[in-house]
């Protein structure tokens, strides 16, 4: 299972103090206000470990301040840099919801116990998330609406999601 989840990533600089604008990339930028510490992952793969002092919003960006930059200069370099969270700060979730980073690899069994694929992307369509599989022998990708009539079940601790093949489905 995942470790470690991306909160966002770093578009640009924001005023002269060290502040930063980041572009969200979790379901609730809301969180970056209690959010205390990140990772940000330099483009050199060095992971930095950041206190986060202020948040706030505008337009599509958080405007985030690190304790440990108070001048432009020094956070310049960090552009396009992402921050990750440790799972443990991660949100709560509902019974029943998964993260996305904990699905992609799981195979893709139908209800008589046959290996379909296995996830490589979730797309987030708005009504419902759909689920890329890739065919077990690549030929082909597969969307499978996240919807109940075709998840019969989700066990990312077994490794698969059962599945039931809907009429033109495949």
């Amino acid at each position: 299972m995942t470790e470690r989840f991306q909160v966002g990533v770093i578009a640009s600089t924001h005023g002269l103090k060290g502040e930063v604008n980041v572009f969200p990339t979790t379901e609730d930028p809301e969180r970056f206000k209690k959010l205390k510490k990140v990772t940000l992952t330099t483009q050199r793969g060095e992971n930095i470990e950041l206190d986060v002092e202020s948040a706030r919003f505008f337009k599509k960006f958080v405007i985030v301040k690190f304790k440990q930059f108070n001048d432009i200069n020094e956070v310049e370099k960090f552009k396009s840099c992402e921050l990750t969270i440790d799972r443990k700060d991660a949100l709560k979730l509902e019974p029943g919801e998964y993260y996305c980073a904990d699905l992609i690899g799981l195979d893709v069994v139908d209800e008589e116990g046959k290996v379909l694929g296995n996830i490589t992307d979730i797309l987030q369509t708005g009504a419902n998330d759909v689920y890329e599989m890739t065919r077990d022998d690549n030929s082909e990708k597969v969307y499978i609406p996240a919807i109940k009539d075709c998840i019969r079940e989700v066990s990312p601790d077994e490794g698969k999601i059962v599945i039931h093949v809907m009429e033109g489905l495949m």
